[in-house]
């Protein structure tokens, strides 16, 4: 076997619309319902300017969900990284949405970075290499 790369992210979301509307408005994610989702499941796929859907938001379900530590943000992943274009566009969503974000102009190479906390305490990090 061999990995080609990241499939997708899944986000448990305590607000469903209220995280979608995030990663739509912050990062372009174009949201759809799951489809053929079980009954009970409440879900959407964020998918990005190729049609992949690189985020799959899953509705908190307390039955489902039982003995997850919501508070402690991310868990075991520290955060997740995305590649990104358009860094001053970016910034400026941030400001304009009123969305904390913190830059990281790194001393080398020409990456830049914005992270940023979705509303479930899930910490990105974009990078914009070259730009």
């Amino acid at each position: 076997m061999q990995v080609t790369g990241i499939d997708h992210v899944n986000i448990i979301a305590a607000d469903l619309d209220e995280t979608a509307r995030f990663y739509a408005s912050l990062l372009g994610l174009r949201p759809e319902k799951i489809p053929n989702a079980p009954a009970g499941f409440d879900g959407r796929w964020m998918y990005d300017a190729t049609d992949r859907p690189i985020i799959h938001l899953m509705a908190w379900n307390a039955q489902r969900h039982a003995g997850l530590d919501r508070g402690s943000a991310s868990g075991s992943i520290d955060h997740v990284a995305l590649a990104c274009k358009d860094f001053a566009g970016t910034v400026r969503r941030c400001e304009e949405l009123g969305i904390a974000h913190r830059v990281n102009d790194r001393k080398f190479g020409d990456l830049r970075q914005v992270f940023v906390t979705d509303p479930n305490n899930v910490t990105l990090e974009l990078n914009f290499a070259g730009d």
